[in-house]
């Protein structure tokens, strides 16, 4: 039993679990299968309304473009507010509250498969749930974030928060000494004038309309949870710019690999294991919760490492590495390792 043995109930619920990192691309994947085009490590340097059209420049890699669009859809995220009023230098009233999460990975702590929510003498709540098979993700605190352009991260005294709010349930102290890992992310909440960043509105806004005849949308808010319903407003309110009717396909739409039914997974498992023999149970999983269905095309046809290209890291192949730069914009070990997956966990600097 994990928990001190002060708690003897609980109440039990059923939630979705996501990778975010999977997430992402999956999205971008799908835009680009349906006709768009993803432009990584890019910079829109303005945004400027002529005739009813807007003409975007943006810095790239392969250097400058001049985009038009019919419209526009500031999705920028915590930059949205910079996005809207330096680039387009449109006349905003909307604001936006950046407030940081901050989460802690530390060792496994406990066997089982369920998440554990906590709340403390400050009426918060946090979580501790099974991350990656082989740890616990802790999670997440309410801070205000001055700007957008501070790279957030999990201080010291966050950190130090989510291990005496752990260790108030857990029979055992989390300390400092079990995070293997912290990051942080910043929400960019709709400034709805609440007095602190617990209490802000996590309800998504999206703001439309038009400069120079040029429509657009400000997309304020928002979160993995809600991202769908957030996508099918916000077309909504595309579709009635532009004259269309809007015809919500997106509910029943799955993500590139994950055409398949839940109870299927197990023998799906099955069947990549009996393909893949020749690797340990651990990547096996890794990959069918990494790519699904896709499993059967990126492996097809391998009966040893070799016919992969070798193992270049433990679980990963020289194959699997050429098709993630070619199908997800992956460039650098960072964005294989941490940014497609977590396998930076497992990874050390010499892999």
């Amino acid at each position: 039993k994990p928990l001190d043995e002060r708690f003897a109930t609980a109440f039990e619920y059923s939630d979705c679990w996501v990778e975010d990192a999977r997430l992402v691309v999956l999205n971008a994947r799908d835009a680009a299968a349906r006709g768009a085009a993803i432009m990584t490590r890019s910079t829109v340097v303005s945004a400027t309304p002529e005739g009813g059209v807007w003409h975007v420049i943006v810095d790239t890699p392969e250097g400058r473009r001049n985009i038009r669009a019919r419209m526009l859809v500031n999705a920028a995220g915590p930059w949205v507010e910079d996005v809207a009023r330096g680039r387009m230098h449109l006349n905003l009233t909307e604001k936006v509250r950046l407030v940081r999460g901050s989460h802690i990975v530390t060792r496994k702590l406990y066997d089982h498969d369920r998440a554990y929510f906590f709340q403390g003498s400050d009426g918060r709540i946090i979580f501790a749930i099974p991350y990656e098979e082989d740890f616990t993700l802790i999670g997440t605190t309410d801070a205000e974030h001055g700007s957008p352009s501070v790279k957030p991260a999990c201080s010291d005294a966050e950190a130090d928060y989510l291990c005496a709010f752990a260790s108030r349930y857990f029979r055992k102290p989390v300390t400092r000494a079990d995070i293997v890992w912290s990051y942080a992310g910043v929400r960019p909440l709709y400034d709805d004038g609440a007095s602190s960043a617990t209490a802000a509105t996590r309800d998504y806004v999206l703001k439309a309309g038009a400069m120079g005849g040029a429509p657009y949308l400000n997309i304020f808010g928002g979160k993995i949870t809600t991202y769908r319903k957030l996508a099918e407003s916000a077309l909504e309110k595309i579709d009635t710019a532009m004259g269309r009717t809007t015809d919500g396909w997106t509910h029943a739409a799955p993500l590139a690999g994950g055409d398949f039914p839940v109870a299927a997974r197990d023998s799906l498992l099955a069947e990549l294991q009996a393909m893949l023999p020749f690797m340990d149970a651990a990547t096996v999983r890794r990959l069918l919760r990494q790519y699904g269905t896709e499993c059967r095309t990126i492996f097809a046809g391998a009966s040893c490492w070799e016919d992969l290209g070798g193992e270049v890291a433990p679980g990963i192949s020289a194959r699997e590495l050429d098709w993630a730069a070619e199908n997800e914009w992956v460039r650098t070990a960072d964005d294989f390792a941490w940014r497609r997956s977590k396998l930076g966990l497992r990874l050390s600097a010499k892999d």
